[in-house]
């Protein structure tokens, strides 16, 4: 066991402050996303509470017969602020979140500021081609059509009552 296991560690990989563990939920849950996160890494998966973003942004998929659509919260950043990838079968929504103001006067924090990268398996294959995607009040929306073979291979089953 090395010596980081036993260090309470708060949100940036910093020992936690005094706050942080005032609330013991919070850090159990932060605990919990951290001890999958070294047990898959063990494995060469990626994290299940993605370290630096702790699974942020949020998002919701949505899927039809023809496309998939990613909606992610973006708050208080401006479109050049992130950018999108597609590849491997997954979307990649990374940036920077960057505070407005200085630390000096600041006595708790529960924002998130820093560097952020989220990436977001995508259940069938897209057409890279006519992906579409617009930012608006802080909410990214992304379109991804099928492609034709992606469509072509949902099959109905029926089911039968006995």
């Amino acid at each position: 066991m090395a010596i980081r296991d036993l260090i309470p560690w708060g949100r940036s990989r910093t020992p936690a402050t005094r706050y942080e563990s005032a609330q013991p939920f919070l850090t159990l849950h932060q605990e919990m996303n951290r001890l999958f996160d070294d047990f898959s890494r063990r494995f060469g998966a990626p994290g299940f509470g993605a370290e630096h973003s702790f699974g942020w942004p949020s998002v919701e998929m949505s899927e039809t017969e023809k496309e998939i659509k990613i909606e992610a919260e973006l708050p208080g950043l401006d479109d050049k602020d992130f950018e999108l990838l597609l590849s491997d079968g997954a979307l990649t929504i990374r940036g920077e979140k960057k505070s407005e103001r200085e630390d000096e006067s600041r006595h708790v924090s529960e924002r998130f500021y820093g560097r952020f990268e989220r990436q977001i398996p995508l259940p069938a294959e897209v057409e890279s081609d006519k992906v579409s995607a617009s930012f608006k009040k802080g909410v990214l929306t992304v379109n991804l059509p099928k492609s034709p073979e992606a469509v072509s291979n949902v099959k109905r089953i029926t089911v039968s009552a006995k």
